[in-house]
């Protein structure tokens, strides 16, 4: 029974390996048609939208979002920006209510202690309320877009199937540290491949969170967002998705953010993820699994991306079961099945995206020095491993006892990714 156990296990580890497998031979095959884009966007779709920008106690960064908002090359009769102060203690309300007074659409939202510092989800519901356009889009407060990011992203609403955009990430402050270096080769894999493969493949590209946004109707048929699940951008994908809508990936519509620089700032990131991933599994797997709005290879791939966090604590459930086996020799067959994990564990160094992702994703960005830190990756999927078994352990616990657990623990930003800009 445990043998059996554990050959599921490297079952599921090895086909996470072909579909990274077909994501990054996808992608690569993609790039060689000359001029090819996969996003068909009507450019002179210019629809009016409103910006929602969720923020609490980021002074050291709102100014920076807010300078560069303006520089935007949209219509700004079309924009609409609307910061939600939500509790700050510092000067993120001062800063936000300067730029409201010179811009005439930019605007702010206040929220007291009562109110406000429930997370992200409740601070964007708020903004929702005084949103004015159909498509709503959404900015952390530590980003800093492209100039005609607003015309990449909107355009794609001209597709009424479309219910919600996504554009890519990258990092702004890469050069800093070891972790931000690794941070960047992390979202370089998994936009630039795993995002990109997933759009392609017509298959469920997922909204971020941020960089992106939806169509205002559908966040009102969903009832905005779920503000009991941390991952609520996952919990809105899938929701969409079950809708009958889908989700538009822009590769070209970059936006740069400022990663996380030390470890104990990326365990806190990371384990809000993973846990609100988590939870989006437990909410969504049976409905995508019966749905009539998805294809099989949409449920499919469905159900692996809701898995994706697990895999880094199968796998170590896989070493706590394989290694024993494999040292008492159980059966004989076991030596020469125990030879895969290598390869299934290969596939999963770094938490998003394999490495072979990453390394594809650093080549099509003509950044092959980047690839030298590929093999440090393993110590981040290490560490992975014991946070999303620590998610793991807290979600059961929280449904054994019927307790809510989450606590929303924002991203740190010291606005240290300022240095890296071209003034």
């Amino acid at each position: 029974m445990i043998e059996s156990f554990f050959f599921l296990l490297a079952a599921v580890m090895i086909t996470y390996l072909i579909r990274h497998y077909i994501f990054t031979f996808a992608v690569l095959k993609n790039a060689q048609k000359p001029k090819n884009s996969t996003t068909i966007r009507n450019i002179t779709h210019q629809p009016s939208v409103s910006i929602l920008i969720p923020a609490h106690n980021e002074e050291k960064v709102i100014g920076r979002l807010l300078q560069r908002l303006t520089e935007l090359t949209y219509p700004k009769d079309k924009m609409q920006v609307i910061v939600i102060d939500d509790a700050s203690t510092d000067k993120t309300g001062r800063i936000v209510e300067e730029y409201s007074k010179t811009y005439s659409y930019i605007e702010v939202v206040h929220r007291n202690k009562e109110e406000g510092g429930r997370g992200k989800a409740s601070a964007l519901n708020a903004g929702l309320e005084h949103a004015k356009s159909e498509i709503i889009l959404c900015f952390d407060a530590d980003y800093y877009p492209q100039r005609d990011i607003i015309e990449k992203l909107a355009s794609v609403f001209s597709d009424p199937s479309v219910g919600a955009v996504q554009g890519r990430v990258t990092v702004l402050n890469e050069p800093q540290n070891i972790v931000t270096r690794l941070v960047a080769l992390e979202r370089i894999g998994g936009y630039r491949i795993d995002q990109q493969a997933r759009y392609s493949l017509e298959l469920i590209p997922q909204f971020g969170g941020t960089v992106g946004g939806f169509r205002r109707s559908l966040l009102k048929s969903l009832g905005g967002w779920d503000e009991s699940i941390l991952a609520e951008d996952t919990d809105l994908t899938f929701r969409a998705y079950l809708s009958g809508y889908k989700v538009c990936y822009v590769n070209d519509a970059e936006c740069y953010e400022e990663a996380v620089e030390n470890w104990r700032d990326y365990w806190k990131q990371r384990y809000r993820w993973a846990k609100g991933h988590m939870q989006c599994f437990f909410k969504h797997w049976f409905s995508v699994v019966r749905s009539n709005k998805l294809r099989v290879r949409e449920k499919i791939d469905g159900l692996l991306l809701l898995n994706i966090y697990f895999m880094p604590v199968w796998v170590l459930l896989s070493w706590v079961i394989g290694i024993p086996l494999f040292l008492i020799k159980y059966s004989q067959g076991f030596g020469m099945q125990w030879t895969l994990m290598p390869i299934a564990l290969y596939s999963f160094v770094g938490n998003f995206a394999p490495f072979f992702e990453v390394g594809a994703g650093a080549y099509l960005d003509g950044r092959t020095r980047a690839n030298r830190l590929i093999p440090l990756l393993i110590f981040t999927f290490l560490y992975s491993i014991l946070i999303c078994t620590k998610a793991f352990i807290d979600l059961l616990i929280s449904k054994i006892t019927g307790k809510n657990t989450n606590h929303w623990e924002r991203t740190n930003h010291t606005g240290n990714g300022d240095c890296y800009l071209i003034k």
